[in-house]
């Protein structure tokens, strides 16, 4: 794998050897020259070139090297190799080479007519008779460990910031005090949204440009959050635990934190499956006033209220009043609890979205 600690030199050498080896994978191919960096390719801006013989037909191919194969980098790459096509006045096959390419970068590259190569495996090369597409599923172990963690809890207290108002632009200084988390975290975040193209610079600072694509990976990586679950039972049904809920909520202070969560926020918000249990987001000290209220005793008798106490604070920071004195999590934290609690929350959380998350273009 191409590291950043490498010299350029060492790098090209790396990608060289990835495209040599494909070729030679290639039965009815003769590779008859591959250069790398050589005196007269740089003049032309091209890292790699290779000559390649097909039943006596020859065919060129010109390589970009990159060390990040991130969609940011991806498109500069294109421009250059499309810039290089035109200046050498022939045919020739523009490949990119790089460490991994995600799914939205292999995208970019095919959609640009520029075939591709990363070192994972990931392979799509057209020219002549020849055709190879080869996809490898996994992300490699850096490449999980990064997606990760853009959403880990204090990088989504920015990206929830993010998300209230995608086409607001943020300095980062003013999106750290927003959000609660320091500069560097803010900086670190902002990158990855750069680099994955779902948010771009402006003179004033930046914003969210795909927001739609960010709340799909989040989705993607999302898992219930870590926390201490307590089951009760209620007698209380219907108008009645409603009333509970609410006088419950009015007796807390503004500042506690504690919502209605999963199915019980989206009742609120984007009614779709009904259920019979209630689920709360709690911190520990308000659990004697819940229990008071909602006349909660031992879930001996068949377990119908959830109080969750969540390891995350983030949760309770975009909390809400759908209706005067119900309190819950917001559409976005109601969404992605849903669509991890199995089909029926699946389809609940696909309702909620179309109706409580949708951005204009």
């Amino acid at each position: 794998m191409l590291k950043m600690q490498l010299s350029v030199k060492e790098a090209e050498d790396q990608a060289a050897k990835a495209l040599e080896q494909l070729l030679h994978d290639i039965p009815i191919l003769k590779l008859k020259t591959l250069k790398v960096d050589e005196k007269g390719l740089q003049d032309h801006g091209i890292d790699i070139s290779a000559l390649v013989d097909i039943s006596g037909q020859q065919h060129l191919l010109i390589c970009e090297v990159k060390h990040n194969g991130q969609p940011r980098y991806v498109r500069d790459a294109i421009y250059q190799l499309q810039s290089y096509a035109a200046h050498l006045q022939k045919p020739a096959t523009p490949v990119l080479i790089a460490p991994y390419l995600s799914p939205e970068s292999r995208e970019l590259c095919s959609k640009n007519g520029v075939s591709f190569l990363d070192l994972e495996g990931n392979a799509r090369l057209a020219f002549g008779t020849v055709f190879i597409d080869r996809l490898i599923s996994d992300r490699p172990t850096a490449e999980r460990r990064e997606f990760k963690s853009l959403f880990m809890p204090k990088s989504a207290q920015i990206l929830r910031v993010l998300l209230r108002n995608p086409k607001y632009v943020w300095r980062v200084v003013d999106l750290a005090e927003a959000a609660d988390v320091s500069l560097g975290h803010v900086s670190n975040v902002r990158t990855a949204l750069l680099d994955r193209e779902w948010a771009v610079k402006v003179p004033e600072g930046f914003h969210l440009t795909a927001p739609d694509s960010l709340l799909d990976a989040w989705k993607l990586a999302y898992k219930s959050i870590p926390k201490d679950v307590f089951r009760f039972y209620t007698t209380l049904h219907g108008s009645a635990i409603e009333h509970s809920l609410r006088a419950m909520f009015t007796s807390m202070p503004a500042r506690a934190n504690v919502a209605l969560a999963s199915y019980s926020a989206a009742h609120w918000i984007a009614p779709y499956a009904r259920t019979g249990t209630q689920y709360l987001y709690a911190e520990k000290s308000a659990m004697e006033n819940i229990q008071s209220e909602l006349q909660l005793s031992s879930s001996a008798k068949g377990e119908n209220v959830i109080v969750t106490f969540p390891k995350d604070r983030g949760v309770f920071l975009d909390a809400y009043e759908p209706s005067p004195g119900i309190r819950c999590t917001s559409p976005l934290q109601t969404y992605l609890d849903l669509s991890v609690s199995g089909e029926r929350g699946e389809e609940a959380a696909e309702h909620l979205r179309r109706m409580r998350l949708t951005w204009q273009a």
